[in-house]
């Protein structure tokens, strides 16, 4: 099965490859290649405990998956929960105010110390999450503006976004397909509706939970009590 998502990774890393984004985009960075080292190491070791519920991110963030290669992927938990570590090289355009420095960065990222954080909190250890949970990003690019500013996927042009949607929604299909959760759960409202077009059709429930960034004044005012009683009540924990 890790060969399996690996092959996924692989795929869509080389159907975004050539896509190109006009303004406001100006840099785009690719974790799926240049962090490819630990990104395999994430999906060989957790990919295939069984998990029955897939938690789906949108995209990612400067400080997380941009550096680590692991969704959400917040340096700290990914080093010293996750147990991942490794090689991060640099993507080919790099913007001076966002470097990849890998796991040497020391920026944290709030929305992955607060996921993985409760997952620490809650289940303990690595295994027991991931028995239960596995998390992914429907889309593996991190888009910045001339300014360095971070992009959100979802703050893409309509246009800009059908080739890399296509790409991104086949992969989910196909990462669903393989693991065969039970239950789809998008972290935020806009990773739920992308969950919900593109696995129409098949057999699984989707679900959603509030969005761990710090953005969210509701996330700020207890992420992790009002993501449990969300999955509480999509049945995802017990």
């Amino acid at each position: 099965m890790p060969g399996g998502l690996a092959a996924i990774a692989d795929r869509l890393a080389a159907r975004v490859e050539d896509l190109r984004f006009g303004p406001p985009v100006a840099f785009v960075y690719d974790p799926l290649v240049y962090a490819r080292g630990p990104h395999r190491e994430y999906l060989a070791r957790y990919g295939e405990l069984g998990a029955g519920v897939l938690l789906l991110g949108m995209n990612p963030g400067p400080f997380g998956m941009a550096q680590t290669g692991v969704p959400f992927g917040d340096v700290v938990m990914v080093r010293e929960w996750l147990g991942i570590d490794g090689k991060v090289g640099k993507p080919p355009r790099e913007h001076p105010k966002r470097p990849v420095e890998g796991f040497a960065c020391r920026r944290r990222e709030v929305s992955g110390s607060r996921l993985w954080g409760w997952a620490r909190e809650r289940f303990g250890s690595p295994g027991k999450f991931f028995r239960r949970f596995f998390v992914v990003n429907w889309c593996p690019l991190l888009f910045l503006e001339e300014s360095g500013r971070n992009l959100a996927v979802d703050r893409l042009p309509a246009a800009a976004r059908k080739d890399l949607a296509e790409a991104c929604d086949d992969a989910l299909r196909e990462t669903v397909e393989l693991l065969r959760p039970r239950l789809v759960v998008g972290v935020g409202r806009w990773a739920e509706d992308r969950a919900r077009r593109a696995l129409a059709g098949l057999p699984v429930e989707i679900g959603g939970i509030l969005h761990p960034s710090p953005a969210s004044p509701l996330a700020n005012r207890g992420w992790a009590g009002r993501a449990e009683r969300q999955l509480r009540a999509l049945g995802a924990l017990d």
